[in-house]
């Protein structure tokens, strides 16, 4: 295993009072790409070895959670196809569904879209002892409503530039957020594109702005970036989870979370994570 990512990488923003300026395509200047770690696809046997005492680490975590109050906020976002809803499955396999809560909003309404943006969100926010898993969040604005034009280019900005405050808000108010980015190759969501197509039991998977995501790769590419260099803050920063193998992908990113409690009878060897899975935006643009 490698040594494990720094509490603070060495970019994170600081939020002050004003607003930062903003502009789209800062990210991809500044970013030089790190190549995409080797490995073999771990096989099954491997992968059920491993994942069933994970199972029982967060069953422990999320009963400290309750019993001490924790709130938290765990934001699932990357490329379509990346597998956010199915890591989000294996995480609360086993957890007590009292006790937390999973996200997954559909396209706002006609009357949602008359709202303040963050309204329709802010009602799912968990309360003390509770979990909120969020498959897709309000970075919707900065990287899918973008890219879609399903929002203006002022406001999409303007949200880069006011959610670093709403965070830290929150994390002043006792939330601890941690902000997962699933990250795939092209040809490898071209490959989940096909097996959604082909399987009736998949078909439901696929959306229109699914449909047109290997067209726009380089566009989502820029927003990515954009989203890492402006909204990765020493409050909320981003964590990348290479996802081309969906097995190391849960893995990886159930331990990432669980490295970052104190609970009681924590199995501190178990949940040591691989640093060529898990990145911090500045590893992953090339920036330390």
């Amino acid at each position: 295993m490698s040594k494990e990512i720094s509490g603070k990488a060495k970019r994170l923003r600081k939020i002050t009072p004003q607003w930062m300026d903003v502009e789209f395509g800062e990210g991809s200047k500044a970013a030089k790409r790190q190549p995409w770690p080797k490995f073999k696809r771990m096989k099954e046997p491997e992968y059920l070895e491993v994942i069933d005492p994970l199972h029982l680490e967060l069953v422990k975590m999320q009963a400290w959670a309750r019993e001490t109050g924790q709130k938290i906020v765990l934001i699932f976002e990357g490329r379509d196809a990346a597998g956010k809803g199915g890591t989000i499955k294996r995480f609360v396999e086993h957890m007590n569904p009292r006790w937390y809560r999973i996200v997954a909003l559909d396209k706002p309404t006609d009357r949602e879209r008359t709202q303040w943006y963050l309204q329709r969100y802010i009602h799912h926010l968990p309360a003390g002892g509770e979990i909120t898993f969020w498959d897709r969040s309000w970075y919707n604005r900065a990287c899918v409503e973008r890219v879609m034009g399903f929002c203006t280019p002022e406001q999409s900005i303007q949200f880069m530039q006011f959610i670093p405050h709403f965070e830290q808000s929150l994390t002043q108010a006792g939330v601890k957020i941690l902000k997962f980015w699933f990250s795939v190759t092209k040809e490898e969501q071209l490959r989940r594109f096909n097996s959604r197509r082909e399987d009736p039991l998949k078909q439901w998977k696929l959306s229109p702005v699914d449909k047109v995501s290997q067209e726009k790769w380089d566009e989502y590419t820029k927003a990515e970036e954009d989203l890492w260099y402006y909204t990765s803050t020493e409050y909320a920063p981003w964590t990348v989870i290479h996802a081309v193998d969906k097995k190391q992908m849960r893995l990886q990113s159930i331990k990432y979370f669980l490295s970052q409690f104190d609970y009681p009878d924590k199995n501190v060897d178990l949940v040591k994570y691989d640093r060529d899975f898990v990145r911090s935006t500045d590893e992953e643009m090339g920036l330390e």
